[in-house]
């Protein structure tokens, strides 16, 4: 029984126009409030005053990296329960393990299928974090 009163607001900081285009269809198809930035510039004081249940965050942006932006947010106290999904196309194990040491909660491959990127959404927001150790140590 999925009833939602509550609709989760999702912060999309993303660059490129096409993949913007298709984390909107997702989202609003599943329901989230949405607001999108296309650069890192302002990216930590929007999280910061808005406080989203979740930022689906790429990881190479103009201004401020999305590593900078999730370092700089784990650092603050006020947005411990802000959740961080990061999304790379550079989606090696080291990239992986980098943005889940900067405190990211789950970390996404583009290009993603909408059903793998729908079913990490619904495991972060419903608490359910990837805590787990991770695969992929032989190319390390």
């Amino acid at each position: 029984m999925e009833e939602s009163s509550e609709k989760a607001d999702i912060l999309v900081v993303e660059d490129e126009d096409n993949i913007a285009i298709a984390l909107n269809y997702l989202l609003t198809r599943e329901g989230y409030n949405q607001t999108r930035l296309a650069t890192g510039a302002g990216a930590v004081e929007m999280i910061r005053t808005q406080k989203p249940d979740l930022v689906l965050l790429d990881v190479m942006l103009p201004e401020v990296s999305g590593y900078e932006i999730c370092q700089t947010v784990r650092a603050d106290p006020e947005c411990a329960d802000v959740r961080i999904l990061m999304m790379t196309a550079r989606g090696s194990a080291m990239e992986r393990r980098k943005g889940l040491a900067m405190g990211a909660d789950g970390f996404i491959s583009k290009p993603f299928e909408l059903k793998e990127l729908r079913e990490q959404v619904r495991k972060i927001l419903a608490g359910d974090l990837d805590t787990a150790p991770h695969e992929g140590i032989a190319d390390a």
